[in-house]
């Protein structure tokens, strides 16, 4: 074999990605076919045609039993059913694509398999424009459904299953995750069952067939042209992204429940209530001030409401948050500014600003950091 000098790699290697470059010019994407002459070019996005989302479902739950789980069980099942009704390309793909998928990714517990394998198929057939709000719509309803459903627990009570490893109904829980080990562990403790147990198995089984058939459900709308998106983001994660969202920080991107990861109160400064008896809303003068290293914020609210209390700079960027929109009873509190922006960096000397923030009241007070 002739030895190839690196010139000679480099040089060919540049023509290869001229010829990709026209090739990735084309209108259409192939996805089923190499370059060689003659072969058959199917273009993206895939056709697809109304599905039975119950047929979809028993067969997303027997993959699951027959060595696919979950990824290539919601896939394989969607799948499959267009190869019957439709023939090429789906005749061509196979359904193993997706097994990575499985446990979240390998045992990973990243993202849910079924999600995984749901949201390729919706990727296969509708545009990155289109396939946005299907997804997200999808995503969503994982996280806020009771699963698995009603009608899958249904299901395996009239025997309609094609696999019968437990036929009885399985407790339900909302994940509030689309991460395997979110989802699993929340169920295992709801349900007080191990990740071995025949019961855990199923759930997931029953929980493939949910996800494909709702896939199908989606897919079915959006062809006719009755898909109208209902998934809002929870409150908790619009009041983060309040700060942490573009606007602001911009240093998070997720449409992802926050206080399951971060708990109720992702940001621990100490916050102490000093006195139960409070009879007006107010903030008070911070002490000392001017100060250096640290100052201390008092205020009082005569009831029970929602409170934030946020650091602003001279040019009115929000640049620390004390209390992070939290319910609190009427009393006196105080809290601490130990000179520190969100990333922990100590600011520079100079005029700041402390807000009071609540349902019913907001108050402003200037303070002086010196050095």
């Amino acid at each position: 074999m002739e030895k190839l000098s690196r010139k000679d790699f480099l040089s060919n290697a540049s023509k290869a990605a001229v010829g990709l470059a026209a090739v990735g010019g084309l209108s259409s994407i192939i996805t089923t076919a190499s370059l060689k002459a003659g072969s058959k070019v199917t273009p993206w996005p895939w056709p697809y045609t109304q599905l039975d989302p119950e047929a979809v479902r028993i067969q997303a739950h027997y993959l699951y039993w027959n060595d696919k789980d979950c990824a290539s069980g919601t896939f394989g099942a969607l799948v499959q059913a267009l190869a019957t009704a439709i023939g090429d390309p789906w005749t061509n793909l196979p359904i193993e694509t997706m097994l990575f998928g499985r446990g979240g990714g390998a045992g990973w517990g990243t993202l849910c398999g079924c999600l995984n394998g749901g949201a390729a198929i919706i990727s296969l057939v509708t545009t990155k424009s289109q396939s946005t709000p299907l997804i997200t719509e999808l995503w969503g309803w994982y996280n806020s459904t009771m699963l698995p459903t009603d009608q899958a627990n249904q299901v395996a009570v009239s025997g309609q299953y094609l696999v019968h490893n437990y036929d009885q109904a399985l407790p339900q829980n909302i994940s509030g995750s689309p991460l395997c080990h979110i989802s699993v562990t929340e169920w295992c403790v709801h349900a007080q069952k191990k990740v071995s147990d025949v019961e855990r198995k199923e759930r997931c089984a029953r929980v493939t067939g949910d996800i494909a058939a709702k896939v199908a459900e989606l897919l079915n709308a959006h062809f006719a042209g009755t898909f109208v998106p209902t998934y809002v983001d929870p409150a908790t994660l619009t009041a983060c992204m309040g700060c942490h969202g573009s606007a602001v920080l911009n240093n998070v991107m997720t449409k992802m429940e926050c206080t399951q990861c971060h708990g109720d109160n992702p940001h621990p400064n100490s916050v102490e209530r000093i006195d139960p008896v409070a009879n007006s809303f107010e903030l008070y003068q911070n002490y000392p001030n001017p100060f250096n290293p640290s100052t201390k914020i008092r205020y009082s609210i005569s009831k029970q409401e929602k409170v934030t209390v946020g650091i602003y700079d001279i040019q009115g960027s929000l640049i620390k948050v004390l209390v992070d929109h939290e319910l609190q009873s009427p009393g006196v509190y105080e809290t601490v500014w130990d000179g520190t922006d969100f990333t922990g960096a100590k600011v520079s000397s100079g005029i700041y600003f402390s807000r009071l923030e609540s349902d019913s009241f907001m108050k402003t007070i200037k303070m002086t950091l010196v050095k």
